[in-house]
């Protein structure tokens, strides 16, 4: 019974191995992932990315878990609330994976913070889950004048059909107000939308009269951050 109790640090790998390879465990140990957004579609990204042997995460987020994200936020429990959603998130990959570097980083992308994360140490991806028009377009932008592949999140709110998600470019986005604030934005700039990687869904939202706040399911943002951490890990094996 012990011996399911306490497992060595590459135990977690023994199912993934023979569908990847040694070389490709490598590979995935060896790179390092930057993740902008830790809620419904982040958290998940970020939870799947420890999971499939990622060696260096860096969690990026300013926010604290609060009742509202327990509908769909992997990190979201009663135990956890008020807590840095990043914190959390590190412990929680850190349980998962004993050996993981982890980076928690419990701050908002800003201007005043842009500079720690594009200066440094080599990064091999960026997602981008934040809901930030301006700083999305920041982040973007900064990846693609670096060369560093990026991928964005568009639109989850007011959406219930996760079979309805894709990976595809910004150019081919539609019925989405977040895609199309992000299309009008980046064009202005000059920036080809063909180059920008998203995830997006192709279901309209359902938008209720007079309700502000996006509604929202676990099925969609979840379903959002298992695909892009499936891209972002199938990009580093075949690089």
């Amino acid at each position: 019974m012990s011996g399911y109790l306490m497992c060595d640090k590459t135990a977690w790998s023994e199912r993934l191995q023979p569908l990847i390879g040694s070389n490709g465990l490598q590979r995935l140990h060896d790179a390092t992932v930057v993740v902008f957004g830790c809620g419904g579609v982040g958290s998940y990204a970020v939870e799947a990315l420890a999971r499939s042997g990622i060696g260096h995460l860096i969690i990026v987020d300013g926010d604290v878990v609060a009742p509202s994200n327990l509908n769909r936020q992997i990190m979201a429990l009663q135990s956890t609330l008020t807590q840095s959603k990043s914190d959390v998130m590190a412990a929680r990959c850190r349980e998962i994976r004993p050996g993981i570097k982890v980076d928690s980083v419990p701050t908002y992308y800003d201007a005043t913070t842009r500079a720690r994360f594009f200066t440094g140490q080599p990064v091999d991806y960026v997602f981008d889950a934040i809901d930030s028009l301006t700083w999305k377009v920041d982040i973007l932008k900064n990846c693609l004048d670096r060369k560093i592949p990026v991928l964005t999140a568009t639109g989850m709110g007011n959406r219930f059909s996760p079979e309805a998600l894709t990976i595809t470019t910004l150019d081919k986005t539609h019925d989405d107000p977040l895609a199309r604030n992000l299309r009008q934005a980046l064009s202005k700039d000059g920036i080809r939308l063909a180059d920008i990687l998203c995830v997006f869904s192709k279901e309209r939202p359902h938008k209720q009269p007079g309700v502000r706040i996006p509604a929202s399911t676990v099925f969609v943002p979840a379903t959002a951050g298992l695909l892009a951490a499936s891209h972002i890990v199938k990009t580093i094996l075949e690089d």
